[in-house]
């Protein structure tokens, strides 16, 4: 998954969101869970907080009594953080010895800090206190007037409980959390690739009409991506129409160029004066520089159609056998190294003009024998590289670098217009690739082409 794609982006922002969204949830559950705990509690103590008021009341006098056993052996227990005890208000606060106080309590003293606190509409204070032996407490108080004094009823319990339910809670909340988070990430990823698989059969449909194995965009596509199907659809029409207009206009225009030339040398070459001559010898140029021209539009046309495809083998050996018989005086020895496979991307008729001058170049110049190897590139994807090697005389490096200039012929006696190498360099670069000329392993000239692969 590359940083800078669809599918990064959309996993990125939902993982990031998870990472947000979980904590500030665990950090909410707790929180109101916090909230319930200490509800829960703090009707337990009020509960033991009536018994107390109902047990230290006397009904027929009104007065206040010591409060008998309630029945809750943690109130009997020495220090075992359960305690209540009763204290005179004075001055808005308790007393600083209580009247009376549960066993557990011993002689320690459970300080409320009843100035600073308001009660809720029960009447009720509640607070977390420190109580004996640094224990801390979840305390309440209530004041309760009884005969002409105010007291303070106050309970206490350990807070370990609260936390310990607490901590069981949020351990069980993490875990839930996380495992949820987890699956939500994978579930993520799911639906990331899920949801963008009509763009990866796009781009395999693309790459199908670019390999020439498909004429149009076709498949079950989701409502949003049909727009995209048919614009594309459209846009490949488009682009072959464009190509035939052009191959159309190329055809018309070769016609009307070369009927008149024709008509012009065909009437100079009856006359025997210098100028019937000189009309011959351009009228000539102009019909090779023309059907030059001409080519490289019919070719930058051809070249620019989706979908062309062409089998390497096949043409080589269909070449080769072509050759053999043109150059059967030379006796030349035709050897032709091609995996199958190979397949050049691009028009059937524009490979076999490059590869055809280039062998029929080196039959030309051969002694005895040409050699043609075919393979894909080291190292480069989608490039194939074709050397055609003969033991003929070679070139100098000079040689080189003028043999590919147009209409350049380094020997007039060979038959040719000194077209065919600068109409290889010129297909070769209308495809992308390239052509270049050196020194061959069989003495004479090796021509390299680099052509894009299918």
């Amino acid at each position: 998954m590359k940083l800078n794609s669809l599918s990064f982006r959309l996993f990125a922002s939902a993982a990031g969101w998870t990472l947000i969204v979980l904590p500030i949830m665990a950090v909410i559950l707790i929180s109101l869970f916090r909230e319930a705990v200490e509800r829960s509690f703090d009707a337990r103590l009020n509960t033991y907080l009536t018994d107390l008021l109902a047990e230290s009341v006397d009904t027929a006098s009104g007065n206040l009594i010591p409060p008998p056993d309630l029945g809750i052996s943690e109130f009997n227990l020495p220090l075992s953080g359960w305690y209540w005890q009763i204290s005179p208000i004075k001055g808005g606060l308790p007393t600083a010895r209580p009247l009376y106080a549960s066993t557990s309590l011993l002689a320690e003293i459970l300080q409320l800090p009843s100035r600073r606190l308001i009660p809720d509409p029960s009447g009720l204070k509640r607070a977390y206190v420190a109580g004996p032996k640094g224990q801390r407490l979840r305390i309440i108080e209530r004041a309760v007037t009884v005969g002409p004094t105010v007291y303070a009823f106050m309970v206490a319990g350990a807070d370990s409980e609260i936390e310990q339910e607490i901590s069981d809670f949020q351990f069980m909340v993490i875990v839930a959390l996380s495992v949820f988070g987890a699956g939500l990430v994978l579930a993520t990823v799911f639906q990331v690739r899920f949801g963008l698989r009509p763009l990866r059969a796009i781009r395999e449909g693309l790459l199908a009409i670019r390999s020439g194995k498909a004429s149009a965009l076709e498949g079950d596509y989701p409502l949003e991506i049909e727009p995209l199907q048919d614009e594309l659809n459209a846009l490949i029409r488009s682009n072959n129409d464009v190509v035939e207009r052009a191959r159309t206009h190329v055809g018309n225009l070769a016609h009307a160029l070369k009927t008149p030339l024709s008509v012009i040398t065909n009437e100079a070459r009856g006359k025997k004066t210098a100028l019937a001559a000189t009309v011959v010898t351009q009228s000539d140029l102009m019909r090779t520089q023309i059907s030059h021209h001409l080519d490289r539009a019919r070719v930058a046309a051809r070249a620019g159609v989706i979908g062309g495809l062409t089998d390497v083998k096949p043409i080589l050996d269909g070449l080769g056998r072509a050759l053999g018989r043109i150059h059967d005086d030379k006796r030349i020895a035709l050897d032709i190294a091609c995996p199958d496979e190979l397949k050049f991307q691009g028009e059937k008729q524009d490979f076999e003009e490059m590869v055809g001058n280039l062998l029929d170049n080196a039959c030309k110049w051969a002694k005895s024998r040409v050699g043609v190897t075919v393979g894909r590139a080291s190292g480069e994807a989608g490039v194939i590289v074709i050397d055609v090697d003969d033991d003929g005389p070679g070139l100098s490096k000079a040689q080189r670098i003028a043999a590919v200039k147009r209409g350049r012929r380094l020997d007039e006696t060979k038959p040719g217009s000194g077209l065919g190498l600068s109409i290889v360099a010129d297909l070769a670069h209308l495809y992308k690739g390239s052509f270049e000329l050196d020194v061959s392993p069989l003495g004479g000239l090796r021509a390299r082409l680099r052509l894009p692969a299918a």
